[in-house]
């Protein structure tokens, strides 16, 4: 089992930044992928970054160089630092950790940390 915690999110003028922590507790490997999706009312969970335990990124087109992903495998936390935000980037932001253990893919999401950008 895992459990995913996630903070960082907050209230901040278009054109700021904010950085989004999620915090990985229980069957970690550093060869977990893990990322961020997230979420605006009325809309599906989009992927907006992920990172490969080899350390390989993908990013949605529309956040690509304004957010930055990055992980501390030290400390089971993986980073979503957010320049340059927009209005449209309001949404809830999920973390998401994804494992195979003995052939099996698992799946595991935190509650998600709310992110408000006001124009």
């Amino acid at each position: 089992q895992v459990q995913l915690a996630e903070s960082g999110g907050g209230l901040v003028q278009a054109g700021g930044s904010l950085t989004l922590s999620c915090v990985a507790s229980g069957s970690i490997s550093s060869t977990d992928v893990m990322g961020w999706y997230r979420q605006a009312p009325g809309k599906q969970r989009d992927l907006v970054a992920a990172m490969s335990g080899g350390g390989i990124t993908t990013y949605a087109d529309s956040v690509k160089g304004r957010f930055t992903i990055s992980r501390d495998n030290a400390k089971n936390t993986v980073y979503l630092q957010m320049n340059s935000l927009k209005p449209e980037d309001t949404a809830v932001y999920y973390c998401k950790l994804v494992n195979t253990r003995s052939g099996r893919v698992y799946a595991y999401w935190g509650q998600g940390t709310q992110v408000t950008v006001s124009s």
